[in-house]
């Protein structure tokens, strides 16, 4: 067995932040040199005997008393052993990247609709405990850069997070489409999780920020539809079925010309009439294409609208056409009833 007389860890860059010297051959004797930036931790059967700063260490059961009780001495001076030496860097890392690797599913507390959110961001980090860090992080890797740390601790910046937005829109009643008024606030509350989490590593967190937070297009689209029809249906509750069944069957036919450019009024209309369309505007104009589709139907002031049987007619033609669903029928079937 090779005995080591001299241990030292010169870092080729800033990206490694623990490295284990290769060789566990040491002596009494052999000297430990500990760069500035650098702590040494000598460990033996997965314990930690002792902390070593910048300088040369001649390592000895003076300066590790531990030693006496885990060797055999009666070999003279050179009385050789086995241990792990870790070098830790304890310089500050603060552009590392973190960034959910699969959207997080979060209900919309205004909206009362499930949608999910990805987030990206930038965080930073400093070992403030050499011997806790090495004994519950480090394990058996044989180095423990920038890379395998983010990879470690990246899933619980990600539950943090996620504890966080839940905590803050959903405790709050904010909507998540208002999320980037909000980004500091977020940031902050994350960086507080995680310095207690990431304490008990012998971590120091230095910065945490979100860069951005985002909802995918396909959600926010199917959103802004699910809104739409429900202000079309609050205005069918205000049980004025028939102004209502001619707005959403107009709407219906505007949408299905807006899709075929070639069918005269969609090429005209596509640009107008999406979702964003308030009611304020689009009862009158419902009205009047309804009319102008069908001569002959008339208009709700043209006649009585408070037969109830005529507006039970025409909200049972709603479900059928599965405009409005069996719930918002018996409610509004209900209310209707009950004014009658």
């Amino acid at each position: 067995m090779t005995v080591i007389d001299r241990v030292k860890f010169d870092a080729a860059s800033d990206e490694v932040f623990v490295w284990k010297y290769p060789s566990e051959n040491l002596a009494l004797g052999t000297v430990l040199v500990v760069n500035q930036s650098q702590e040494a931790v000598l460990v033996k059967g997965g314990r930690a005997l002792d902390v070593f700063g910048p300088g040369s260490h001649t390592l000895s059961t003076g300066n590790v008393p531990l030693l006496r009780r885990l060797i055999n001495l009666p070999f003279g001076g050179r009385t050789p052993f086995t241990a792990e030496v870790w070098f830790v860097r304890k310089t500050v890392k603060r552009d590392l990247k973190w960034g959910t690797r699969s959207p997080i599913p979060l209900l919309d507390p205004r909206f009362n609709f499930p949608i999910s959110v990805q987030a990206y961001g930038r965080w930073g980090l400093s070992i403030a405990d050499s011997r806790r860090f090495v004994t519950r992080i480090v394990g058996s890797l044989p180095s423990a850069g920038a890379d395998k740390i983010h990879d470690y601790f990246i899933g619980e910046i990600v539950q943090r997070f996620s504890d966080q937005v839940s905590e803050f829109f959903l405790g709050e009643g904010r909507s998540i489409f208002q999320v980037n008024a909000f980004l500091d606030e977020l940031s902050l509350a994350t960086r507080q999780a995680l310095d207690r989490q990431f304490g008990d590593f012998g971590l120091e967190v230095i910065n945490f920020n979100i860069e951005r937070i985002s909802i995918p297009e396909s959600e926010k689209a199917m959103i802004q539809e699910v809104m739409g029809r429900r202000m079309e249906i609050e205005e069918l509750a205000g049980a004025n079925v028939d102004r209502a069944y001619t707005t959403v069957r107009t709407f219906d036919t505007l949408e299905k010309s807006a899709e075929n450019p070639g069918g005269g009024a969609g090429g005209g209309l596509s640009g107008g009439l999406g979702v964003g369309l308030g009611l304020g505007a689009g009862l009158p104009l419902g009205e009047k294409v309804g009319r102008a589709m069908d001569p002959g139907s008339g208009s709700p002031a043209d006649g009585p609208d408070t037969d109830p049987a005529e507006k039970l007619r025409r909200l049972g033609a709603m479900l059928e056409e599965g405009l409005i669903s069996q719930e918002e029928y018996d409610r509004v079937r209900k209310r209707i009833l009950d004014e009658f």
